[in-house]
């Protein structure tokens, strides 16, 4: 019989998928650079991790993961962006009292 090696998951595999998946919703959230933030250490933590699977691929499973966070840890860091500059766009226009007063008027006419 041979040995069948047993493949190690990449390191940080699960932890990069799970960073790109928040970077989207939270893309929004302190105008954008917690997306912003989030999908940058994602970004850094997959090259690292595609790095070290390229040396040895087989001997590491999840490189899935790790291709799959990385994608939508670029799309988190898009949104982030174009939220970003959206809030500073509205805010030059408007002024912070009254982008708070446009929001206050949404909600009012949402009845909250």
């Amino acid at each position: 019989m041979e040995d069948q090696q047993q493949l190690q998951q990449l390191p940080n595999s699960t932890a990069i998928l799970v960073l790109g998946i928040l970077s989207i919703p939270l893309c929004c959230c302190f105008w954008g650079v917690l997306g912003i933030g989030l999908g940058i250490v994602a970004i850094v933590m997959s090259k690292k991790a595609i790095a070290l699977y390229d040396e040895n691929p087989d001997m590491y499973s999840g490189i899935q993961n790790v291709k799959t966070g990385r994608l939508l840890a670029y799309i988190g860091v898009g949104l982030g962006v174009a939220s970003l500059i959206l809030n500073i766009v509205l805010i030059s226009m408007y002024g912070m009292d009254g982008l708070q007063e446009m929001y206050m008027e949404k909600l009012r006419d949402l009845g909250m």
